[in-house]
């Protein structure tokens, strides 16, 4: 899924330390985009570099095992490039999976978020247009046909309602559990309206409200678990 948004970094700032930045593999911000994708109520930024480094990587892999079997090497050496592959693969194809069941859960609401829309790649775009195409024919046809004009909207229950108030969004106010990466200070993680700020140390984990630390997600300052 190619996309020109994302940078593949993970999330990592401009304000991160340039020896961190350069000590993290591939593997390391793959999985890392993973978990935080797999933990998020919301969709997320597609990572496009770091996707399509982490496909030559497996392509290059794969060439290395065939050229080590042609050769007759060491079993064990072999093995050990295809755990790699595997466990790539599995990195890979379970972060773009999630992605997808994302978009089909929220596929109206991304749709009419400029925000959220923009965070998808080209091909995911291309899948929720059709899956919204699908899933408004499939409403007309089997229910809405049947009902009164004034309740066959599918975002909609009737004629009267200010709001979309049948399209399904993400809770953002649920909590989450997540991991600093570097001491961030006193920060206001409350949204009572109260002063309440958290000293945050780095590698501290917290259960904090996803809405009120999604900006230091966003920022990669912190990970979710």
């Amino acid at each position: 899924m190619e996309s020109g948004s994302g940078d593949g970094t993970g999330g990592f700032s401009g304000v991160d330390d340039y020896e961190t930045l350069i000590s993290t593999t591939d593997a390391d911000l793959l999985k890392r985009s993973w978990r935080n994708e797999k933990a998020a109520p919301e969709i997320l930024q597609f990572q496009s570099s770091l996707v399509q480094r982490s496909r030559e990587q497996i392509q290059l892999m794969e060439e290395t095992v065939e050229e080590l079997v042609t050769n007759d090497e060491d079993p064990l050496t072999i093995s050990l490039y295809q755990m790699d592959i595997d466990r790539t693969m599995f990195l890979l194809r379970s972060y773009l999976r999630t992605r997808l069941q994302k978009i089909e859960k929220f596929m109206f609401h991304i749709q009419k978020t400029a925000d959220l829309w923009t965070r998808l790649s080209r091909q995911e775009q291309k899948f929720a247009k059709r899956s919204i195409e699908d899933m408004k024919q499939h409403l007309e046809q089997s229910v809405l046909s049947k009902f009164p004009e004034r309740y066959q909207s599918h975002l909609k229950q009737s004629v009267i309602s200010e709001e979309d108030d049948m399209v399904p969004e993400p809770k953002l106010d649920a909590f989450v559990i997540c991991r600093t990466r570097k001491f961030l200070g006193a920060l206001p993680v409350d949204d009572s309206g109260e002063e309440n700020p958290l000293d945050m140390y780095a590698g501290d984990i917290y259960a904090l409200r996803y809405k009120s630390i999604k900006p230091l997600i966003e920022s990669g300052q912190l990970d979710l678990v």
